[in-house]
């Protein structure tokens, strides 16, 4: 009897070093040249920071993966692990500079995780950071062999003095601006999963529509200096995530009467979820918020126009 290794434990190493070959051949300037050391880097140009703060974040896709499973199309899940940190630096008035991702797997199964990465490398591509590292982990009797999970890491850099939110300008009556999301993101998909009819392939294929990337538009719209803070509106709402950015006292009131993706209604009827709850988990339409002066709202509706997306006023701020 021939006596056991790490491939008939369930390990390929062939396999993974497979897979980091195929990363490091993917043509895109997103993809780090130096892939493949024990740790990724890349220049750091500091001219035209006066006090540059180094910022951090990670995240995860979540439950979003069951969709992807279900449906076995694993293109766009690294789109939005992506979006999840990235966005994250952006409402702080940071450039993305680096992205890291970490897969952790059953079994590698070389068709799922080209598909995942390949997405993670559009995400880098919209956000305008680099891939310099990851780590695949496969881990047999943890996960199954379909089973998949995501999480990743970003670096980021912003001038102190440019940083987000600006508590000190922040006052009742200032407007909060909405970007449009494209769906529901990556949040709230235990719930939005319970409430889709599990043959409706088309309901299915609304949930698994990816993140909206908003770097490039956030940082033009921050950059005219007229945004006093912005909030990424993940999981706990409109009114979970606007409110982090405010000075305490205050608080965001919003109207709930823009433009509201189909799917939502989907997620609404099929579970018969309170409006409430609604509101509490999901991003209801908007995917970015910004605190303005009232009298800097036209000009920063024309900026976003400029940059390709709308800006729908969804409420203000007030004492509470």
């Amino acid at each position: 009897m021939s006596g056991l290794d790490y491939e008939k434990a369930g390990v390929s190493i062939k396999k993974g070093d497979d897979f980091a070959e195929f990363i490091k051949g993917i043509p895109s300037p997103a993809v780090s040249r130096g892939l493949g050391g024990f740790a990724g880097g890349a220049p750091l140009d500091l001219r035209g920071y006066a006090e540059p703060l180094l910022l951090t974040c990670t995240d995860g896709v979540g439950t979003k993966l069951l969709v992807a499973k279900r449906l076995g199309k694993w293109d766009t899940v690294g789109i939005d692990l992506v979006a999840m940190s990235v966005n994250d630096l952006a409402v702080c008035g940071a450039k993305p500079l680096q992205f890291l991702d970490y897969i952790a797997c059953g079994k590698i199964r070389e068709e799922v995780l080209h598909a995942v990465i390949q997405g993670v490398v559009k995400g880098c591509e919209i956000a305008g950071c680099e891939l310099t590292g990851g780590e695949t982990a496969e881990m047999p009797d943890l996960y199954a062999e379909d089973d998949l999970d995501l999480a990743g890491f970003a670096v980021g850099v912003v001038d102190r003095a440019k940083a987000l939110p600006r508590l000190e300008r922040i006052a009742a009556g200032d407007l909060v601006l909405g970007m449009p999301s494209s769906g529901v993101h990556s949040n709230g998909y235990s719930l939005a999963r319970k409430c889709v009819d599990p043959d409706d392939r088309a309901a299915w294929e609304e949930l698994l529509v990816p993140t909206r990337i908003y770097v490039r538009e956030l940082l033009a719209l921050i950059g005219t200096g007229k945004v006093a803070a912005a909030a990424h509106i993940t999981g706990s709402g409109l009114s979970g995530n606007v409110d982090r950015v405010l000075p305490k006292g205050l608080r965001a009131e919003f109207s709930w009467d823009w433009p509201e993706p189909p799917v939502f209604d989907r997620i609404r009827k099929g579970g018969n979820v309170a409006e409430s709850e609604m509101r509490a988990v999901f991003n209801m339409g908007i995917g970015m918020a910004l605190v303005v002066k009232p009298e800097d709202e036209e000009e920063l509706r024309a900026v976003a126009k400029t940059e390709g997306v709308e800006l729908f006023r969804v409420g203000r701020v007030i004492r509470g």
